[in-house]
Order: structure tokens, then sequence, then C-alpha cells
């Protein structure tokens, strides 16, 4: 089909219950993946033990996922700390040379053509920078957890058709962006938008990181495409547990995230109609966390902190949108 290489590059923490699923259906692709990289954001479960054990099976052992004839490695670099999304998956990056890189979370199973149905829609166009396949929840395959972003015009951020009929998204195209829960990357637009060689912005942390990316990628020109013929089954957790269920510092991140995206991304003849547009949303979330989570607000304490960077940052970002169009 063609010799572009892919990484697949995972970030763990705490995934002994998912990672070997994970790592079996990376191998059972039709397409040679070059590399697997993990990191692994000091797991204190057997998740790093579990990986080690898989990588050391005989090839061919059924048990735990390895197939014949596949040569390559799966090197796991071990960070001391809980680094975070984004900055974990820029070490991946910057580990790997591949043509394309495959983020992909440890909770996801991938169809067995994921990776050659992507590839061979980027190779298609050039200008499509990043691809997602059709995700569904792995309790309930018939529902969707993400076709693709969307983002509407008070600068919110959702995952296109989460919770619907899979049914009802039969049709492939072109997205606002791609959910990093299993996203391909081009290494040609990685390498085009990166801003002071991070892909991810590492200040996020994590969530809003793939939604920041696909934003900037935008800017610059690059498409983003859904093929909805590409499947792979998502656990995400988290979801059912709903706001309640994630630890304060993680709401914090997500909250906050929004507003650093904004201001890096947002072009200036935007501004006022965006503020328009996402006043009635914001007096609303602000009221509802004034009264149930105040604590949240205290998140406007890292976004002065980082005033400076993220200064230069929009400013790195909007110089190279107005290149991008020249």
């Amino acid at each position: 089909m063609t010799n572009k290489t892919v990484s697949v590059h995972i970030v763990t923490y705490n995934s002994e219950a998912d990672i070997i699923d994970c790592l079996k259906a990376v191998q059972n692709q039709d397409y040679p993946v070059e590399r697997i990289i993990v990191v692994d954001n000091a797991s204190s479960d057997g998740t790093v033990r579990s990986i080690e054990a898989w990588y050391e099976s005989p090839r061919g052992d059924d048990t735990l996922g390895a197939r014949g004839g596949l040569e390559y490695g799966c090197p796991i670099i071990p960070n001391k700390s809980n680094t975070g999304f984004a900055p974990a998956h820029n070490q991946a990056i910057a580990a790997s040379g591949s043509n394309y890189v495959l983020v992909l979370n440890p909770d996801v199973a991938l169809a067995p053509d994921y990776v050659s149905r992507l590839v061979t829609r980027m190779e298609a166009d050039p200008r499509i920078g990043s691809a997602t396949g059709k995700l569904l929840f792995k309790a309930d395959p018939g529902k969707v957890d993400s076709t693709g972003l969307r983002m509407n015009k008070a600068r919110r951020a959702f995952d296109r058709g989460a919770g619907e009929p899979a049914e009802h998204w039969m049709d492939s195209g072109e997205v606002f962006g791609v959910s990093g829960a299993a996203a391909m990357y081009s290494r040609r637009m990685i390498e085009e938008i990166s801003v002071d060689g991070e892909f991810f912005d590492a200040d996020f942390f994590a969530y809003k990181e793939d939604v920041d990316v696909a934003w900037r990628a935008r800017l610059l020109g690059w498409k983003a495409y859904y093929d909805a013929d590409a499947i792979g089954y998502h656990e995400r957790g988290w979801k059912a547990s709903g706001r309640s269920g994630k630890p304060l510092f993680i709401r914090r991140v997500s909250y906050i995230n929004r507003y650093k995206m904004i201001f890096k991304n947002e072009p200036v003849r935007t501004v006022l109609r965006t503020v328009l547009s996402s006043l009635p949303y914001e007096i609303a979330a602000h009221g509802y966390m004034l009264l149930k989570e105040p604590g949240v607000l205290k998140a406007w304490g890292s976004f002065f902190v980082g005033w400076d960077s993220l200064r230069k940052k929009r400013r790195s970002v909007q110089e190279m949108a107005k290149r991008g169009k020249g």
C-alpha cells in the first residue's frame, strides 16, 4: 500500500486493566507498525510489569497477544512522577521519527484495519494532518464515544456524536479536529504547528490539549478527517461518574485549559464575536461554579502565573497562522 512508517504512542497511568488488550489490538493491525512507545507516568499498579511480561513473552504466545513476525519492540519510557498526558506524549513524539504518529489511549482497542484506513486516507490528501475513526463505547458498541471534535461559537468543544447510535454516523468527511483517544497525526503537521518544539502544550497537563492542537492546525490550513469505517472501542470509564467523580485538580485543569486555548488561538478579528456568543454560557457556568464548585475558580492562578508564557505562545501561533495564509 505504502512505505510510510507509523509509530503508536501510549501514555499509561495505572492502566493495568486495559493496556494488554490495547497492545494486542495494535499488534493485530494489518498495517506494519514500526514502533510502539509507552510512556508510563509513575503508575502504582501493575501496569509496567504487565507490559514487560507482554514484551518479553515468546512471539506467538496468544495469551499475551504477541503475533509471530512482528519484530519491533515496545520500549517503556518511565517517568518518576505523573507529568500529564500532554508532556508525556511530547516525550514519545521526540523519541520517534515515523511519518505518522498514532496517539492512543490505553483503554482503546482498535479494529485490525484502523491504522491502514487512516494512513490511506491521509496519503490521498496531503493537507489532512490528522484523522480519526469511529470510536464506540466498549461497554455499549452500539453507541458513539467520538467521531471527531466539534467546536461551537462559544468556543466549547465536544465529541461529535457522543452517546448517539453508531448507525447515525456512517458518513466520512472533514471535521474540526480529532479526539486524542485514538488520533493519527502526520509528522509534517506535527513539525509545522509545534510551538517551541512542543506539539501538545505541556502546560495543559491533560484535557483539551487535543482541541488546542486541532484549532492551531486549522489556523495553519491543515485538515482533520473522520473515517466512519475505521473502528475503535473506548472504555472511557470516567464518563459514568460525571463531574462529581473527578478530582478537583482535574476539574481545575479542564476548566482553565479552555481559556488558555482561547487566549492562544482566537484571532483578533473574531474576538468580539466570540465574546458575544459565549457570554450567556459564561454567566451561567460561573454562576453555577460560584455556588457549587468555587474551588475550581482557583485555577485562574495558573493562568496568570503563566501569563508571560501564554503571551509568547499566542504571538507564535498568530504569526504562524499569518504566514500559513500568506
